[in-house]
């Protein structure tokens, strides 16, 4: 997992493409409709240009406009891509029937989740029976250093790595024991080196408790974790340890990541 590299400014490099990938990219759960002016600000284009780059995508079918208030949102074409995505990682076409087999078995929420700068992102959701629909769809980035996939995949690097990361990566608040101190999240990394998979609670959603196993390959670089949600009410971290996480890392492991 390493941090986003600047794009080459060389005679390859197509900066209008750029542009109007900003504007797809601006959609999110926390902004999920939005104005032309809007659209502009957050990407930091003047109007005129965001107003040219809108209208292509529109016509081109990924941004819906809403003819009474002239606010755009994510078209469903959106999905062509994600679609595609999946078809080509062999990872995930690898990992699907362990997982399923493991949700079946353990009977709770099961994903998949891979780095993605310094963030992790959902790429396989299998949602047991009590699961939000937020928990549920795949696409959804949450900060490494908050996620429990993440400090499982940041764990499997070396110690100075680890140490860089927790000092300058992002954090965010999602709930009112989410931790925001670095060095209880380098504590954090670090057992998990030790134990080969990291446990946390309530970080994200105020009723969870969350393992996770990393996916690495035969080099031992880690590519994608296994992570398991489980309801407060139900479990302890205690009971998670002994019940769920030996089959979690016995599923981790089992994967063999295509080079």
């Amino acid at each position: 997992m390493t941090g986003p590299e600047k794009p080459r400014q060389n005679t390859l490099y197509v900066s209008s493409l750029a542009k109007g990938l900003r504007i797809l990219e601006v959609f999110s759960e926390e902004r999920l409709e939005l104005g032309l002016s809007e659209i502009a600000r957050e990407t930091g284009l003047d109007k005129s240009a965001a107003q040219r780059l809108v209208n292509t995508l529109h016509q081109l079918g990924y941004i819906d406009k809403n003819a009474e208030t002239r606010r755009y949102r994510p078209a469903l074409k959106y999905l062509d891509m994600a679609y595609a995505y999946l078809w080509s990682d062999n990872l995930v076409q690898l990992a699907m029937p362990r997982l399923i087999e493991l949700s079946r078995q353990l009977q709770q929420t099961i994903n998949l989740a891979r780095p993605i700068e310094q963030h992790i992102m959902y790429v396989v959701r299998l949602p047991g029976y009590r699961t939000s629909y937020g928990a549920s769809i795949i696409g959804r980035r949450v900060p490494a250093l908050t996620a429990s996939s993440g400090r499982v995949m940041l764990s499997r690097q070396d110690e100075n790595t680890i140490r860089k990361c927790v000092n300058e990566w992002p954090l965010k608040q999602y709930t009112g024991t989410t931790t925001l101190d670095r060095q209880e999240i380098l504590d954090s990394i670090l057992l998990a080196r030790e134990k080969g998979y990291c446990m946390s609670e309530r970080q994200v959603l105020p009723d969870e408790i969350n393992v996770a196993a990393p996916i690495c390959t035969n080099d031992g670089k880690p590519v994608a974790a296994i992570h398991c949600s489980l309801p407060v009410i139900r479990w302890t971290q205690e009971k998670a340890e002994q019940e769920i996480v030996p089959h979690i890392v016995e599923t981790a492991r089992s994967i063999s990541p295509p080079r």
